[in-house]
């Protein structure tokens, strides 16, 4: 399918490498891997590849540093020419063809389009692969921890699209990056992904905000499936890191697409919440490492309540 391109962006991804490349070359899609400075075997795995990756014209592209997923995902789009161009997870496995993804993409007035991923147990990772658009609401249940407390309420239930009929092809908010197929063109009038979600969180989220914003429709297509793992970049960050990231991501989000008001609803909301959960998570760790984190986060938090988001910067 040459005028689809598939983008494999790569973190420390050496067990779960092999298996997505060797489906995303089954699709016969041109395939852009771009490692983010992996210090496990994964750029030894894909040599492991070499001659099928010689043969079909593989191109890698190992970065010295990690710049990051929205980074890096823009160094995939930029060096294929494709019309089409499918953003895939290390830990996706596709076990479809990509057809169904692209006649998505050829529906009036569509930019992109996600697929049903599938967990290990073989399950809809209902939940997971196709969002709503997060609100203030959201946010504050997600950051106080009321969506885990009730988690069938309204706006959680809202939020995780826990209403959808997942056996219908239909438009959708915000389907899931680990398996998102989008018009080239349209990538490049946006501009890509905000390099500013740095190392990632919600960089796939604003995309799609900023794709609605400007008209386009996005559609979830179930008969393009994958298996998804899940998680296993952030696993190699430290959890402290992880706390850090996440909230920066999350307010960087909130600066961009809530007024004002709502906005520093999040931010209070933010502050709030660290601290029962830094005390928790650090007797539950025994570590005052917990603690630490959750200082940076209530800094950052209370700068952008002041000043927005660029006084929150570090």
């Amino acid at each position: 399918m040459s005028d689809v391109g598939i983008v494999i962006v790569t973190y420390n991804s050496e067990r779960e490498i092999g298996g997505s490349l060797d489906a995303a070359l089954r699709t016969g899609a041109d395939v852009v891997v771009v490692d983010n400075a992996s210090s496990d075997g994964t750029l030894t795995e894909i040599a492991r590849r070499g001659a099928e990756i010689a043969r079909r014209g593989v191109q890698l592209i190992a970065n010295p540093a990690n710049r990051g997923f929205a980074a890096a995902a823009n160094q995939g789009f930029a060096v294929l020419t494709s019309p089409y161009i499918l953003l895939l997870n290390p830990d996706s496995v596709l076990v479809s063809g990509l057809e169904a993804l692209r006649a998505a993409c050829d529906l009036p007035g569509a930019a992109a389009a996600g697929g049903r991923l599938l967990d290990g147990g073989g399950n809809p990772q209902i939940g997971f692969m196709v969002r709503r658009f997060p609100t203030a609401v959201t946010l504050i249940s997600e950051v106080l921890g009321l969506n885990r407390i009730w988690p069938n309420s309204p706006a959680n239930r809202r939020y995780r699209a826990l209403d959808l009929d997942y056996s219908k092809l239909q438009e959708v908010e915000q389907p899931a990056g680990a398996l998102l197929m989008v018009r080239r063109e349209v990538w490049h009038e946006l501009g890509g992904f905000d390099e500013g979600f740095f190392p990632l969180w919600f960089e796939d989220v604003d995309f799609c905000r900023r794709l609605a914003d400007r008209g386009y429709r996005l559609y979830y297509a179930p008969q393009a499936v994958a298996k998804h793992t899940g998680g296993h970049s952030i696993s190699n960050l430290t959890v402290e890191m992880r706390r850090v990231y996440w909230y920066g991501s999350l307010l960087r989000y909130a600066t961009r697409h809530f007024r004002p008001l709502a906005f520093r609803a999040v931010c209070l909301a933010v502050v709030a919440g660290s601290f029962p959960r830094a005390i928790v998570e650090s007797a539950s760790g025994r570590s005052l490492k917990p603690m630490a984190a959750y200082g940076k986060v209530v800094r950052l938090a209370s700068r952008c309540f002041l000043g927005g988001w660029g006084s929150g910067l570090v």
